[in-house]
């Protein structure tokens, strides 16, 4: 960092994501039955003082009073408060170490606490600016040092002032008396810091609002932690992704944008313009229409299992690498189809439909046991293997047809077609992915071939069905009942109504589309979908990716990782290679693989290079995409 550039850092909800003195509250009140009470006089105060409603130190002078605490509570407090430094400051610890000459702490707080957390970053104790707790022969905490110059109202101006400062100063903080010391005239620019909490008085006021250190660091071009803030990483999340997505999300630091439904192609058109990230379930269809103005996407997240929404052969041709969540559901949608089997066989949904209306019509007729029938699967892969498995320990026959070679779990039966199936089972579940091969699969033509009295279950994909031809199977009772859950045609949030031929058909259970809407599902997907995405984002990680090739990439250690996308076409790695040689740069790692349409080459390198080699291999003829990972 130039030496004329100095930052003063304030400490509470800053340095650290708390205000320490609500945290010795928390410690110091920990027996007083009226803890609650004065816990949130303590934190109404401070609130008050930080936005400049109140004047600071009557603010403190209310909040000493309520807290009654002691020295040895200080201690731990201590403790307490090295487990809240703010994200953005921990792992830019390097930065604070290797320019802790010019970075001050200057804080309406307690230098008591203050000191020894700061320290653990390198900063020096001469550096540190704040108030002094005084106690009494007991040690408890009667006061403060009132000749402080920060005790004192206007008390950060008045210091910044008496430190007689060289060169730049920037103030960093989340304070009013944070911005205070640039309205005095004392620093070139203030840096609103909202990572922990966001006042609009003091942001309005900000020359810059900081959502992290990085982003504070990058425009300054100093060194940090991470090439590009995480806060300028739009995320847009749609359909109702779970909340511990979308948390895990935020906690990264990404920018996050939720809406609740789908959007049509028009509107995500516009939309993606500035988004990084898209992370979508079923309904939303990503086009090639949608694609063309993503010039800024990264990544998208499919937080289901299927992918044929997206137009992956586009996405792959913009360098954009895409993730789902192709296990995480998986025993939601197999208990799901064992369930509805058996009310298949059972008549229940029509029994129970009956019973509401008043019917009572106790029956065995039409009604079978599911031990000893035969089970047809369709699509023999994660989620049709496992129902193969749980199936046959209920002592269902288990046959499968799978246009790729699969092994058989247990005591299955690999059938050769799928007119064979067909005509063996008594029931078929359709578990495939949506590719255009697979529509109408089942259509008027393969329904005649299956036994008369049999039942149909679609948990896959809504276009495999040839649905209006099902209707006429049902009406006639060559088929004696079916489970749907999926849809040619689905309304795009719960708001609009749901339209099919089938609604009203005898022993039909019609589900919308929820095979895999289970709170351990959607918990599950969750976690693993951002996971990929944010590993692939600050690591170059492709594990999983449906649409890049695979690579599982070590951690990155001293070094610059050279990510580069390109057209699957010879010579591009030798290219590369040729543009770091001519730099004189030294590899430090190298890893290649392609798929049929892609080249994907991460390269690490020593952490000294010229600018220049950056615009050397984007102007690599076949680029698709170039970045920098540290």
């Amino acid at each position: 960092m130039p030496s004329n550039k100095k930052f003063i850092i304030d400490f509470d909800s800053t340095f650290t994501q708390v205000e320490a003195l609500d945290v010795l509250g928390e410690i110091s009140l920990e027996k007083d039955p009226k803890k609650t009470e004065k816990l949130k006089a303590i934190k109404d105060i401070t609130d008050q003082g930080m936005e400049g409603s109140l004047n600071f130190r009557e603010s403190l002078e209310k909040r000493l009073e309520i807290l009654e605490a002691t020295q040895p509570q200080i201690s731990t407090l201590v403790e307490a408060l090295k487990t809240k430094v703010s994200k953005s400051f921990q792992r830019n610890k390097e930065f604070f170490e290797e320019n802790a000459e010019d970075i001050i702490i200057i804080s309406n707080g307690f230098k008591d606490f203050i000191t020894p957390i700061v320290g653990e970053y390198g900063i020096k104790a001469e550096n540190v600016f704040a108030n002094e707790f005084v106690y009494d022969e007991n040690g408890k905490i009667v006061d403060f040092n009132r000749e402080n110059i920060l005790s004192k109202n206007g008390g950060k101006p008045e210091t910044i002032k008496n430190l007689n400062l060289e060169g730049d100063i920037y103030v960093i903080g989340d304070g009013y008396t944070d911005y205070e010391i640039k309205a005095s005239g004392l620093a070139n620019k203030f840096y609103a810091f909202t990572e922990n909490v966001e006042r609009p008085k003091v942001t309005s006021k900000a020359d810059h609002i900081a959502p992290s250190l990085d982003e504070i660091l990058y425009v300054n071009k100093m060194n940090k932690k991470f090439s590009y803030p995480k806060s300028r990483i739009n995320v847009l999340l749609l359909e109702n992704v779970h909340p511990i997505g979308v948390e895990l999300m935020k906690q990264e630091g990404y920018n996050v944008e939720i809406i609740a439904s789908a959007l049509s192609e028009e509107e995500l058109a516009e939309k993606i313009k500035k988004v990084s990230i898209l992370g979508i379930r079923s309904k939303t269809n990503v086009t090639k229409k949608v694609l063309e103005n993503a010039n800024r996407l990264i990544s998208i997240g499919a937080f289901c299992i299927g992918t044929n929404q997206i137009d992956l052969d586009t996405c792959t041709e913009k360098g954009i690498a895409v993730f789902n969540a192709p296990f995480s559901n998986t025993r939601s949608v197999v208990e799901m189809a064992i369930a509805e089997i058996i009310f298949l066989m059972r008549n229940f949904h029509d029994k129970s439909l009956g019973m509401h209306k008043g019917i009572w019509d106790k029956s065995a007729s039409g009604s079978f046991e599911i031990r000893g029938k035969k089970l047809g699967i369709i699509g023999y892969g994660n989620i049709g293997a496992q129902l193969s498995v749980l199936a046959e320990s209920m002592g269902l026959d288990v046959y499968y047809y799978d246009v790729i070679e699969k092994l058989a779990l247990g005591n299955a039966t690999k059938v050769e077609s799928l007119e064979e199936l067909l005509k063996t089972v008594d029931v078929l579940t359709l578990h495939v992915d949506g590719r255009k091969e697979n529509h109408n699969l089942i259509d008027a033509d393969k329904i005649k071939l299956m036994k008369k009295g049999s039942y149909l279950l679609n948990l896959s994909r809504g276009h495999v069905v040839d649905i209006p031809a099902l209707k006429v199977a049902l009406d006639s009772g060559h088929i004696a009942g079916a489970a749907i859950d999926v849809f040619p045609e689905e309304p795009k949030n719960n708001e609009e109504p749901f339209v099919s031929e089938l609604i009203g058909c005898k022993n039909v259970v019609l589900t919308p589309h929820i095979g895999g809407s289970t709170s351990e599902a959607q918990v599950n997907i969750a976690r693993f979908v951002p996971g990929k995405i944010m590993e692939y984002i600050n690591t170059g990680n492709t594990y999983n990716s449906v649409n890049f090739p695979n690579i599982q990439l070590p951690f990155l250690q001293d070094a610059h990782r050279l990510i580069h996308i390109h057209q699957n076409e010879p010579g591009i790695l030798a290219k590369i290679n040729k543009v770091l040689a001519d730099f004189e740069i030294n590899i430090v790692g190298q890893y290649l693989k392609t798929n049929e349409k892609i080249g994907y080459v991460i390269t690490d390198i020593d952490k000294a290079y010229s600018p220049e080699v950056i615009d050397a291999m984007k102007q690599i003829p076949g680029t698709i995409r170039f970045r920098v990972l540290y």
